[in-house]
């Protein structure tokens, strides 16, 4: 029996940062993914999750496992597909170190990807996107953050992890004000900002203080932004947006709305 925990140790912390050079964003949704695969299998074999064996991460429990994903979980077609992306990057990985269960890989491997439907783009108008912006209450420090936070990710079109990740030092003043993003596939980019975006970032700036974290947004607790907060803070201000301008309470806005919202724009 071959143990599982050594070589999904030596895929997550050598392969994945260092030879195939994935970003920490990739790395942390593929850990997530394995840490879900092993719970699971756990369960299904009586097993403590570092007890498990490559052995047991044939065909048929993935299988089992990505139905789960749909039925128990909820996730769509679409995160069933990440996971599986994730366990098949595993495998190809494992073809080279143990080659004596070449065939169990390869079953795991041929499991296909599930079809999915292209959803429709939606976006919010000018107004609604001013509704939203104006919100948060510019009179205290957390609204200047939420205000220059939302801003920024639909000025930029920012993707959540982009925003999030964003340091003081991606952030320049001259010639004009922009933003250096490495984003999705480690592409570089320089965005321009809006002047209005760039006067709520720095009114922002002009209250942040000195905290620990390099990232330009931070929490309460002055610690990173994390998506999960980020969300909540978004779907916080629409929802007092709405009370204002009706149109928005039919819609739900989403991070990944905003980014829609500035392509439409432009």
């Amino acid at each position: 029996m071959t143990p599982i925990a050594p070589h999904i140790s030596t895929f997550l912390r050598e392969r994945l940062p260092h030879q195939r050079g994935a970003s920490p964003h990739t790395c942390d949704s593929y850990a997530y993914s394995f840490q879900l695969l092993f719970e699971f299998a756990s369960q299904r074999v009586g097993l403590r999750p570092s007890a498990l064996t490559l052995e047991q991460i044939a065909a048929p429990l993935v299988m089992d496992f990505l139905a789960s994903l749909e039925t128990e979980r909820g996730n769509s077609p679409t995160t069933r597909n990440a996971r599986l992306a994730a366990i098949k990057s595993f495998m190809h990985f494992m073809e080279y170190c143990v080659p004596a269960l070449l065939e169990q890989i390869r079953q795991v491997l041929a499991i296909p990807a599930k079809k999915t439907d292209q959803p429709l783009i939606h976006h919010l108008s000018v107004t609604e996107m001013q509704a939203i912006l104006n919100a948060p209450d510019i009179h205290t420090r957390a609204g200047l953050r939420d205000r220059a936070m939302m801003h920024v990710c639909f000025a930029a079109g920012l993707r959540v992890a982009e925003l999030l990740s964003l340091s003081l030092t991606a952030l320049t003043w001259q010639p004009t004000p922009t933003l250096r993003i490495q984003g999705k596939g480690r592409r570089h980019r320089a965005l321009p900002l809006w002047q209005q975006t760039a006067e709520d970032v720095r009114a922002w700036l002009a209250v942040r203080g000195e905290v620990g974290a390099p990232e330009l947004f931070v929490s309460h607790q002055r610690r990173a932004m994390t998506r999960a907060g980020f969300t909540y803070l978004l779907h916080k201000h629409a929802q007092r947006a709405a009370q204002k301008c009706p149109s928005l309470q039919e819609k739900s806005v989403s991070p990944h709305v905003l980014r829609h919202t500035c392509a439409m724009m432009i």
